[in-house]
């Protein structure tokens, strides 16, 4: 798969790094040929925000073909596209290539008309700049990034990993991307709907922080009825000082941080055993098939038994004849 990334002067080093680490690894971990490529709206170099001078960015032809076209910031002034840039996004937009317009990318994006009348997410100091330029998008402060299929966007600095993870996890599945995760050192999975700035973007890990704990003692309990009232008590704490807590440490509900770690612990056993959806259904704490399929499908509208055909990492057994 070919990535082509726009570069820019004033970009910073973090902001065109990060697609091209995440999706890059992808091949170095030999989980696919994923290619990445920078480009602009000529062949030159460019001086990124940190000053260091960057040659050999392509042209945008380079977009021209392209699995995917990723705006990774925006220009500090907010200005308005170019009409090369522009013509680039509306091209892999009517060719149904997806569309990633990372932090401020959204900006460019939106300036595209791809986002007219649709829900987004930026930086949100730059909220009040693409309401006033597009009163017709609809910003959401309370996500990380949002995906419609054909043009993604994604809140502040950090978020851009977010996305990028979640591109890889819907094209190759959540232990392809898990795997990526683990070799950048970066949580495998912040959910889309969680908001872009809490008080504590990671959990805090010292040896007294009850968070911390329950979350750990969580994760190896997901079969079991996992209520907020046994949470609070496992927690140590009364119910409303635990919910006030937890969403603190980690952006969202307990419940719903529950119902996706069930989620994603499915998805793997999918990928990764030949175990029945009852059983996984089961082992995650959802109890029947039936729930788990219904889950499964209001997330990811797909099935268990779809997911397994697509994601299958076990080898295949050759056939004897």
């Amino acid at each position: 798969m070919r990535i082509a990334v726009y570069a820019f002067d004033g970009v910073t080093m973090f902001h065109l790094a990060v697609p091209q680490m995440v999706f890059d690894e992808v091949t170095r971990q030999g989980l696919g040929a994923w290619t990445t490529s920078l480009f602009s709206d000529g062949p030159d170099s460019i001086r990124t925000a940190e000053g260091y001078q960057l040659a050999g960015i392509k042209g945008p032809d380079v977009a021209v073909g392209a699995d995917v076209v990723v705006v990774p910031s925006w220009f500090d002034d907010g200005r308005v596209l170019s009409d090369t840039l522009r013509a680039v996004l509306q091209n892999a937009h009517q060719q149904d290539v997806p569309v990633l317009g990372l932090c401020l990318g959204a900006i460019a994006v939106a300036d595209a008309g791809l986002l007219a009348g649709r829900h987004a997410v930026t930086h949100w100091q730059a909220f009040t700049t693409l309401t006033e330029r597009h009163p017709d998008i609809l910003l959401d402060r309370s996500v990380l990034y949002i995906d419609h299929g054909d043009v993604l966007t994604s809140a502040g600095t950090a978020s851009g990993l977010d996305a990028c993870l979640h591109l890889v996890r819907n094209r190759l599945g959540a232990e392809a991307a898990n795997t990526v995760a683990r070799s950048l050192v970066v949580a495998p999975h912040r959910e889309g709907g969680q908001a872009q700035y809490i008080e504590h973007p990671v959990p805090q890990r010292s040896t007294d922080d009850p968070i911390a704990h329950l979350l750990e003692w969580a994760l190896g309990n997901l079969r079991e009825p996992l209520t907020v009232d046994r949470l609070a008590e496992q927690a140590h704490m009364s119910r409303r000082t635990f919910v006030r807590a937890f969403r603190a440490a980690t952006g969202t509900t307990p419940s719903a941080w529950i119902r996706s770690r069930r989620l994603d612990t499915a998805r793997r056993l999918l990928e990764t055993t030949d175990l029945s959806v009852e059983q996984i259904a089961a082992d995650c704490g959802f109890g029947t098939a039936v729930t788990l399929r219904q889950n499964f499908a209001g997330t990811f509208s797909t099935t268990p038994t779809d997911y397994r055909r697509s994601f299958d990492t076990r080898p295949s057994t050759p056939t004897l004849r």
